[in-house]
């Protein structure tokens, strides 16, 4: 297989093929790039879990196009989730929050709950907007090496192993993205990433758990 890489918004589209015929693209965000298929493709997703050599247990959050979404992927949406889609997004914080019928078992890896995130950075806003689904899309490393910043690092991963490569530069965090579980009565924080924890308590005026 010959890795396609793609440099400019005017290959996005092409990207998006890819994703809706069942195939894999490494995407860029604004802090790492990601591993991405059809998070609505069972068959796509087992994919991800293949080529990352991925523990089947572990979930995988899906990417969204911003807070008009939450409805549509998630059973519960609480006020604090709107408020922090809109204040965060897209942006670095990813929310876990309970399944919808929609997502299939294997991204939660069976579970009741998902993570949504809306990724700051234009041509996986623009592949979203395309492909119309959302995307799983867990770091595109290789499971227990570094997340890669860069377009280079991810073809040291995967060069001839998926379909595309989106080339969107550097990450410019450059972290993974912190992690807020909103299914229990206080928030609290799972991954400390490219959000701080003050940010998201002065937004939501209470204290989160760590």
């Amino acid at each position: 297989m010959e890795t396609m890489i793609i440099k400019d918004t005017d290959g996005i589209s092409r990207a998006a093929d890819v994703i809706l015929s069942g195939g894999l693209c490494a995407v860029p965000t604004e802090t790492v790039y990601g591993l991405a298929a059809n998070g609505l493709d069972s068959e796509a997703v087992a994919r991800i879990y293949e080529v990352k050599g991925r523990p089947e247990t572990k979930p995988i959050s899906l990417l969204v196009s911003g807070v008009d979404c939450l409805p549509l992927f998630c059973r519960e949406v609480p006020e604090s989730a709107r408020i922090l889609a809109e204040a965060f997004w897209p942006g670095p914080l990813t929310m876990i929050l309970p399944r919808s019928g929609k997502v299939p078992d294997i991204v939660t890896a069976g579970g009741d709950t998902i993570g949504v995130r809306c990724p700051d950075h234009k041509m996986t806003l623009e592949l979203l907007r395309i492909c119309g689904v959302p995307l799983a899309a867990p770091s595109a490393n290789i499971s227990g090496m570094p997340s890669p910043k860069d377009a280079r690092s991810v073809l040291g991963y995967f060069d001839g192993k998926i379909d595309c490569l989106i080339d969107g530069g550097e990450c410019s965090v450059g972290i993974e993205s912190t992690i807020l579980d909103l299914t229990g009565p206080v928030p609290r924080i799972l991954r400390l990433g490219g959000l701080s924890p003050r940010r998201i308590e002065k937004k939501l005026h209470c204290e989160v758990l760590r």
